[in-house]
């Protein structure tokens, strides 16, 4: 598995420096919450960009501690340049104005000021700012628009959560990273796997045999034999398509973006 994850890694550092160097910018910028999918990409960009990365820990109240230590043991780990951003004050403001807000909204909330403060240092330092959403996220729709969905390149993107795990190993992520469960700290006592209701090993073994193996609902539950599982897998997989794509603009003239329009990102005149 390691000579795998060896291809893996050169494709991935190939893939970074040919997607930035095309944008003409030379540092990038991603979010460091302290969590598996962000010490992966972070030490990704390491290898590539050295001391023209920088990881960005933006806490709030929702924060667990174990999650700003493993942020700064990375860092330390990985000798890149870091900054702390709060976010409580903005928390704040929204739950004055907003008491009754429901997990899902301050979750997104978060995820967005966080993203915000992101794109800003990337209009200050003229940085990339570098994606740290997984396959089964992206897949399921667990994740924000605008907020951790967003980034310039993201590198992870087609790899599965539950294979992250091994590709973390490889790379030497802290054990403090890799064993602890998954949560994005978006509020008290979030958890990935309990607020999705199913492990990420469990999720994936679906998405792989419907996305990867092209089966059908059908086949998939003589091998499963969970249909809550299969169907919610299913069912977000197709009621999460709008997040995976950019806004449906209506045709009105000739060319339009996204029927007509479509030259590649990296176009020159």
């Amino acid at each position: 598995m390691r000579s795998s994850w060896k291809l893996i890694e050169t494709h991935l550092l190939e893939f970074l420096r040919d997607e930035v160097e095309k944008t003409g910018i030379t540092k990038v910028v991603v979010g460091l919450s302290g969590g598996l999918d962000s010490a992966i990409v972070a030490t990704l960009l390491q290898k590539v960009f050295g001391n023209r990365v920088l990881a960005v820990m933006m806490p709030s109240q929702y924060s667990s501690k174990e999650s700003l230590e493993d942020a700064n043991r990375l860092i330390e780990k990985l000798k890149i340049d870091s900054e702390i951003h709060l976010i409580d004050k903005y928390l704040n403001i929204f739950n004055s104005q907003n008491p009754k807000a429901s997990n899902i909204r301050i979750g997104n909330f978060s995820a967005r000021i966080r993203m915000s403060i992101l794109y800003d240092i990337s209009a200050r330092d003229n940085r990339l700012v570098i994606g740290t959403s997984n396959k089964s996220e992206i897949l399921l729709g667990y994740g924000t628009i605008y907020g951790d969905l967003a980034s310039a390149v993201n590198p992870i993107g087609d790899i599965y959560k539950s294979d992250l795990f091994s590709f973390a190993e490889y790379l030497d992520i802290p054990e403090s990273i890799r064993k602890k469960p998954p949560s994005a700290d978006l509020y008290q006592g979030q958890s990935d796997e309990k607020e999705i209701g199913y492990s990420y090993f469990e999720i994936d073994r679906v998405l792989k045999m419907f996305v990867e193996e092209r089966l059908s609902r059908d086949t998939i539950l003589e091998k499963v034999e969970n249909r809550d599982l299969v169907d919610m897998v299913i069912d977000r997989i197709y009621n999460n398509q709008f997040k995976r794509k950019m806004p449906i603009v209506a045709k009105i003239t000739d060319r339009t973006f996204g029927h007509d329009f479509l030259y590649p990102r990296d176009i020159k005149r």
